[in-house]
């Protein structure tokens, strides 16, 4: 009985001596990083200048597009959800505020047949009847489990009708993704969990050739704004964000 209480003590001291040193080396080692809360900023976050999008709580600093109030969006377990009342027009909702160049990161997962999509430099006004008409497109959407069969242009992670992503990309499909917009006017970047997936010059020859081939159109005004606001798509199903967090350059 001694023998086996020694045992126990001894490996108790070692458990505890282990512990200790993670804990010492995680306070010398600046790489590791403890995770914020959801919804939350950490204290290196906060001092290089990131904001929430989202407060976990609330729609606070969101609106219906062309809107003062928001419907059709709410707020449940920490995430922003559209509850797939919208369409091809209607049912999105914008930022209050507006931006320029920015890197904008969320986390995201999509219902059943799901469609979303986050837009940025969005303009409102009479003129325009939703975000997609002004605003680049960040493309949200089940690409295998879909109405129809998608074109890569369509799917996940592309800048809508415009570049396609690469074969880096992994979907998880009806579970939670992370991606990141990252935005200059000499350089976009699309990421999705952890990999870069698109890149491209915005206002380049090649944007400006893509955004003249017809798709557009219809829309004159389609990638032309250099600030706008942040656009989050109900496009007829349900859709989850949260951890939407930007950092203005």
């Amino acid at each position: 009985m001694k023998t086996i209480n020694l045992l126990t003590a001894a490996l108790f001291v070692m458990m505890v001596s282990s512990c200790c040193k993670v804990n010492k080396q995680k306070a010398r080692d600046p790489a590791i990083v403890e995770e914020p809360a959801m919804n939350t900023l950490s204290a290196r976050e906060k001092s290089e200048g990131w904001q929430l999008l989202f407060d976990g709580e609330t729609t606070e600093g969101w609106k219906n597009f062309n809107e003062e109030d928001i419907s059709g969006w709410e707020v449940s377990e920490g995430c922003l959800v559209g509850l797939g009342l919208g369409g091809d027009i209607g049912g999105d909702i914008v930022s209050v505020n507006e931006y320029e160049n920015f890197i904008l990161k969320w986390e995201w997962k999509l219902g059943p047949k799901g469609n979303s999509g986050v837009i940025y430099h969005v303009l409102e006004g009479e003129k325009y009847k939703a975000p997609y008409e002004t605003g680049p497109e960040y493309q949200l959407i089940e690409d295998e489990d879909y109405d129809f069969e998608l074109e890569e242009w369509q799917k996940t992670a592309a800048d809508y009708a415009m570049y396609v992503p690469n074969d880096e990309k992994i979907l998880n499909n009806r579970d939670w993704n992370s991606s990141k917009i990252v935005f200059m006017e000499d350089k976009a970047e699309y990421w999705l969990n952890g990999k870069k997936v698109v890149e491209f010059v915005p206002w380049s020859e090649d944007w400006n050739q893509r955004r003249n081939s017809g798709k557009w159109d219809a829309y004159p005004d389609y990638g032309l704004a250099k600030k706008g606001h942040i656009s989050l798509q109900d496009h007829g199903s349900k859709v989850w964000f949260r951890n939407v967090k930007i950092k203005e350059l």
